[in-house]
């Protein structure tokens, strides 16, 4: 069952991406009139993967028409085709199929939910309500633009955020944005409610609505909040920290701190950036990395191994430095399956960039160390930050990144699920034989 529901989410993003590539291409799509294959479909990927990295300069190469599909794909990308599809089912007052309910299942919640319908009603109320709010909030922030400008400039900036697809429609990204506080925390808000998860919003959405206390929160929940919390407030105190001694960044000390808070919630998978960031110091850099790989929550619009496999891998370790043989948190035990998972998303995740990037680095010799993993990092991620190198890149390289953005966004687990073959149980045991470790 588990790889019939991989198989078809799979096959969603690859129809999602083909159609999106056929679009691009198409004349009304872009300023030139003609697209090559190439890029059309490396943004397409990007688009549907909800990345952000591109090949071209969205604002200086798409017409309105051209951004709009590409707002479409994002949309489609984040939250998935089957939720949409469910959704005009339901509209249609039909009866959803048994796979749209279990690749939703799959995607937003733990197993076993049994109300799908008020399910998907909540993903849309929250998707669209943030996505509403952030809009509106935004379109305050751009004054500078004229009216039909700054309603689309909101309504675009307002889904990617959420979606945590780092796409924009400016020249220069949100770099002219690097000291408009209202601006930073607006994006932020709309970058973590999106990167956290629909089960963890339905359940804060209870919680003020006083229907819930934190106390009552599922383990799940908590350990989401907290582990991002911590990576939140630990990123931007360590890049603050780098970027005062960095005597090649330049701004304020204010600056300095937005800055390093925006980085620290965008590298989380969003991929926006209000600051160049090849004058961030390598140790800012590396804390980026880091973020990028962790990534965003489980059945949230990001990428990553996830917090909750970050959780649960410090967990493991805590219990047996201090000789316990279950794995505890929050006075409840985690089944050996959760972690087990967790340590096995975190060593494919691992395997998967460190594939990429070798051969990336066979194929690419213009470009320092540093430049490359940054890149595939980012791809795996679906982070979509780039030093710069994107749209440098080599045919063969772009493949590689287009291969990583995918997997990263549809998930190494579900990957491994479709193309392993059927789990065979075995009949006996053999005998037990240790084998020396250190």
């Amino acid at each position: 069952m588990k790889k019939s529901i991989s198989f078809s989410i799979i096959s969603t993003f690859l129809i999602l991406i083909a159609i999106g590539t056929l679009l691009l291409m198409m004349p009304f799509s872009s300023h030139i009139g003609y697209m090559s294959p190439e890029d059309a479909i490396f943004t397409s990927v990007s688009a549907v993967t909800v990345t952000g990295l591109v090949t071209v300069n969205t604002k200086e190469y798409f017409t309105v028409t051209g951004q709009l599909i590409i707002l479409i794909l994002i949309q489609l990308g984040g939250l998935g085709f089957m939720t949409f599809s469910t959704l005009t089912v339901l509209i249609l007052r039909r009866s959803i199929s048994i796979s749209n309910r279990l690749v939703l299942e799959n995607d937003f919640t733990m197993a076993g939910y049994k109300n799908i319908k008020d399910l998907l009603k909540k993903i849309v109320f929250f998707t669209f309500g943030f996505e509403l709010f952030g809009a509106f909030i935004l379109f305050f922030q751009f004054g500078d633009l004229n009216i039909a400008n700054r309603i689309f400039s909101s309504i675009f900036h307002s889904i990617s955020a959420f979606c945590n697809a780092g796409f924009s429609i400016f020249k220069n990204g949100f770099m002219p944005y690097t000291s408009n506080a209202g601006f930073n925390f607006t994006v932020t808000f709309l970058i973590i409610t999106g990167g956290i998860g629909f089960l963890v919003l339905n359940e804060i959405f209870l919680f003020i609505r006083r229907k819930k206390s934190f106390s009552r929160f599922t383990i799940h929940s908590k350990l989401v909040l907290i582990i991002s919390a911590i990576l939140i407030l630990s990123g931007t105190f360590i890049i603050f920290i780098e970027e005062i001694i960095n005597s090649s960044n330049k701004l304020p000390v204010l600056d300095k701190l937005l800055t390093s808070f925006f980085q620290s919630v965008s590298a989380r998978t969003a991929g926006f950036n209000t600051i160049d960031l090849n004058i961030l110091s390598y140790s800012s850099l590396f804390i980026m990395v880091i973020l990028m790989f962790i990534g965003a929550s489980p059945g949230s619009t990001g990428g990553g191994i996830k917090t909750t496999s970050v959780g649960l891998v410090f967990a493991y370790f805590r219990a047996r430095l201090k000789g316990i043989k279950n794995v505890n948190l929050f006075y409840r035990t985690i089944p050996q399956q959760n972690y087990e998972k967790a340590f096995l998303m975190i060593i494919i995740s691992f395997l998967i960039i460190s594939i990429s990037f070798f051969l990336i680095l066979s194929f690419e010799i213009n470009f320092t160390f540093s430049e490359l993993f940054f890149e595939v990092v980012s791809a795996f991620g679906t982070v979509g930050l780039s030093l710069g190198i994107t749209s440098d890149l080599s045919l063969a390289s772009k493949i590689v990144i287009m291969v990583t953005m995918f997997i990263g966004r549809i998930g190494p687990i579900a990957l491994l699920l479709a193309i392993s073959r059927k789990e065979t149980k075995a009949v006996f045991d053999y005998p037990e034989e240790n084998i020396m470790i250190s």
